[in-house]
């Protein structure tokens, strides 16, 4: 029976159709959508692996830069540090932080940058490929969007690639641990590219010379070429490369002027005060507490 042919017959009441027939036409309606909506080739769903994270743990997505020291040097990153290149990595953290706001904490240094979600977060149903592509796809997207902020006219010669893993820590002393390793990383990779380059551009040396010359060296011996032959205290140079880039959320009172007319007043402009989250970068030190205790707010408490 057609759809005409039902409301035609339907019972009728004061000229209109009586409601009984809406349930009637609803079932219809979603009965056979129901039906469209399958197929045979349904069950190939099954194939997925439920990578769903482990609940009340830390979830930790850490990108690298795919063969960065390539495209550092057909790009002419400045040796041993490049303020643009740094400058872009972190505004590229900041725009995933602003995508995915149950970041709390990210933690950047040369081509990589790890991105921390809450303990208690349910983005994507924490399944971990869907947060690794998203968090990837986005840092990779906003390098481009933003290169030309950083590099000003010089080309950006062929688009950048980042590759990503999932880690879960399951305590605050833990996620801690953590990014105190990538700290120390950064402090032992920069220290020996600062006096590696040093030896290159201001010594004379050849980078295998060079490279010769820092073999079974340790921190202390690399402190001391710098400042014995160069007048270098490693000490001075700057805590963006020294500690990398930590950014987390911070509220800041910010005002604007707003054009108001009150009762009886003509119409002036009056500033407004209002307190916002905003993405901050720090170059500190992590490893020690002191951070810790200045931002309690970034850490859930560890009895979940």
């Amino acid at each position: 029976m057609s759809i005409s042919m039902l409301i035609s017959q339907s019972c009728r009441f004061q000229g209109r159709v009586r409601s009984c027939v809406v349930p009637l036409l609803t079932r219809l309606f979603t009965s056979s959508s129901s039906n469209m909506a399958k197929s045979k080739f349904e069950y190939v769903r099954n194939f997925e692996t439920d990578d769903t994270c482990l609940r009340n743990c830390y979830i930790v997505v850490r990108l690298d830069g795919r063969n960065f020291h390539k495209f550092a040097e057909q790009h002419k990153f400045t040796k041993p540090n490049d303020n643009r290149a740094l400058g872009l990595m972190s505004r590229s953290g900041r725009s995933v932080m602003e995508e995915l706001e149950d970041i709390v904490i990210a933690y950047g240094q040369s081509d990589e940058f790890s991105f921390v979600f809450r303990r208690s977060s349910t983005w994507f149903k924490r399944r971990a490929s869907k947060l690794m592509t998203h968090v990837a796809s986005q840092f990779s997207s906003s390098y481009v969007f933003y290169w030309k902020e950083f590099f000003g006219e010089q080309p950006l010669l062929y688009p950048p690639s980042f590759d990503g893993r999932v880690i879960l820590y399951p305590s605050n002393h833990n996620l801690k641990d953590y990014l105190s390793w990538r700290q120390a990383d950064c402090h032992v990779n920069n220290l020996y590219n600062t006096v590696f380059w040093t030896l290159v551009q201001r010594g004379g040396l050849t980078t295998a010379q060079a490279e010769d010359r820092l073999k079974g060296t340790l921190a202390a011996d690399k402190n001391e070429i710098l400042f014995s032959e160069f007048d270098i205290n490693y000490n001075n140079e700057s805590a963006l490369h020294r500690k990398g880039t930590t950014l987390i959320w911070e509220k800041r009172d910010e005002t604007v002027i707003k054009r108001m007319k009150r009762p009886n007043e003509e119409e002036k402009d009056v500033p407004v005060t209002r307190s916002r989250r905003r993405v901050e970068a720090y170059h500190c030190d992590i490893i020690g507490e002191e951070f810790w205790e200045e931002h309690p707010d970034i850490l859930e408490e560890d009895n979940c």
